[in-house]
């Protein structure tokens, strides 16, 4: 008998620019189209899936493998939302090691202990800080073990910046079975320039906007209580958001190598819009999606 296919998504962003937020409601909405769904924390601050669990905490792989010389699959994988398997990468201790190194050492584990074979997975999607140039954080990148990445960005500059740095890494490892890029998920969209300024990025770097996700207090509220957006306010305008994201990003096929551009292009094309938008603000030029 042939053993399943699991699709497996990495999900990357600056941090603080709604990475975890976005991830955790995707693998929520997943979770209610009947799919087996596990995601890994990839940040040391390993707060991934506290949406996931109302609000709470728990022990992730590497202070557990600390504690312990033997770790059994119970111990570092908690109940979440629906069913969801929640997993806790975790980090060095403060001031010592590599950050990235909870993502090696998690995978090695997981693989070891055949998790996914034993939870007969459908999806697995791993949350992982993008700004951090590292070989850990390269690594479901570098190593494919993502089959798909995704990166979470906002029209801020930072945002792009740490976007444009993902796809020189992708780039880099395309040719030794490293992942290939889905596209952008372009987060807290709420005006025609923000659009305007990622619909350009991803031209000029030949990806795709898988999604446009507004920002909005029902995910705010979400949060206060410890929940998703999918759990807490399911049949809201920003759920249908998140599940029109998540049925996109299970049905995707054709991820592909993007064409980043270097510090002076980017540079070039950041000034580019500084001098644009200054325009739409004195009124020399109209924003192309004003209504949005």
């Amino acid at each position: 008998m042939s053993q399943k296919k699991v699709k497996t998504i990495a999900i990357y962003g600056k941090g603080g620019i709604g990475k975890s937020t976005t991830t955790s409601n995707i693998t929520a909405a997943l979770s209610t189209l009947g799919l087996k769904v596990m995601q890994i924390g990839c940040d040391p601050k390993s707060d991934s899936t506290t949406t996931l669990r109302g609000g709470g905490y728990i022990p992730t792989i590497l202070d557990t493998l600390r504690e312990k010389k033997t770790v059994k699959s119970h111990e570092i994988i908690f109940d979440g939302f629906n069913g969801i398997y929640c997993v806790e990468a975790g980090g060095p201790a403060p001031g010592v090691g590599c950050a990235g190194r909870g993502i090696i050492t998690s995978v090695e584990l997981l693989k070891q202990l055949r998790v996914f074979e034993e939870l007969d997975l459908d999806v697995v999607v791993y949350d992982v800080l993008g700004d951090v140039v590292c070989g850990g954080f390269a690594v479901p990148v570098r190593e494919g073990i993502a089959e798909h990445v995704f990166t979470v960005s906002s029209s801020d500059f930072m945002a792009v910046y740490a976007a444009n740095n993902l796809f020189k890494g992708i780039q880099k490892y395309s040719n030794n079975g490293g992942a290939l890029l889905g596209g952008v998920i372009a987060n807290s969209i709420n005006t025609g320039y923000a659009k305007e300024i990622i619909d350009d990025f991803v031209a000029h770097t030949k990806t795709q906007v898988v999604e446009y996700v507004p920002r909005s207090v029902t995910v705010t509220q979400s949060e206060l209580q410890g929940k998703t957006t999918i759990e807490a306010f399911p049949d809201s305008d920003q759920a249908k958001v998140y599940k029109g994201l998540a049925q996109k990003i299970y049905d995707h096929t054709d991820s592909k190598v993007p064409t980043p551009l270097n510090d002076k292009e980017l540079h070039e094309w950041a000034f580019k819009w500084a001098d644009t938008l200054l325009a739409m603000e004195t009124g020399e030029v109209r924003s192309k999606a004003a209504n949005i």
